[in-house]
């Protein structure tokens, strides 16, 4: 099974607005590159659609050796569809959805089965952060606000097979300060651990 990662980036400049107040400018836009290529990274040696419509994240993905498809209609899920589209064309037959901000990601292959949806819900059980799919499927994305139970809601009603994994790693996602926060509790065991 040919599989690929398809992950939409922002432009990095504006970037994780919502951590404006602990965060500067500069130390949003330097977070979302480094969350960003961890994710990617994290597609090893799948081949790797970035959906973008700035020039500096096209070169960045370039750089990270992913392939650009370029998307001016708004909304992430605009991006995932044609992510989705460039990757049917190419021949993939399972993709796997990622957001760009996972600070802790490591791997994205316990996720796919075979003509199965696989959710990854953040760590509030509001959004979702991962998807695995068929890239045929007749299921599209929702996201936004409760955007997990909506997915889990699309998959029952059109009656496909579907699973949620539970991942600590994948469930933290950067959106606010608490976010912010709970990264840095994490790696703060994370070196207790290494002592």
């Amino acid at each position: 099974m040919r599989v690929a990662l398809i992950v939409p980036v922002k432009s990095f400049a504006i970037a994780k607005g919502r951590l404006a107040n602990a965060l500067s400018e500069d130390a949003r836009a330097v977070l979302a590159k480094e969350c960003a290529t961890r994710v990617v990274s994290a597609g090893k040696d799948w081949p790797t659609y970035v959906v973008c419509d700035d020039d500096d994240v096209a070169e960045w993905a370039k750089d990270c050796n992913a392939i650009v498809v370029r998307c001016s209609e708004p909304g992430i899920d605009a991006a995932v569809r044609a992510g989705r589209q460039q990757a049917l064309c190419d021949g993939i037959e399972h993709v796997v959805i990622s957001h760009g901000d996972l600070p802790l990601v490591q791997r994205f292959d316990h996720l796919v089965f075979a003509n199965t949806i696989t959710l990854v819900p953040d760590r509030h059980h509001n959004g979702t952060n991962v998807i695995a799919m068929p890239t045929s499927s007749p299921f599209d994305t929702a996201y936004g606000p409760d955007s997990y139970t909506r997915h889990v809601a699309r998959a029952q009603s059109l009656g496909l097979a579907h699973r949620t994994i539970e991942d600590d790693e994948l469930a933290l996602d950067l959106d606010t300060a608490d976010d912010l926060a709970e990264l840095h509790a994490r790696r703060d065991v994370q070196k207790g651990a290494a002592t």
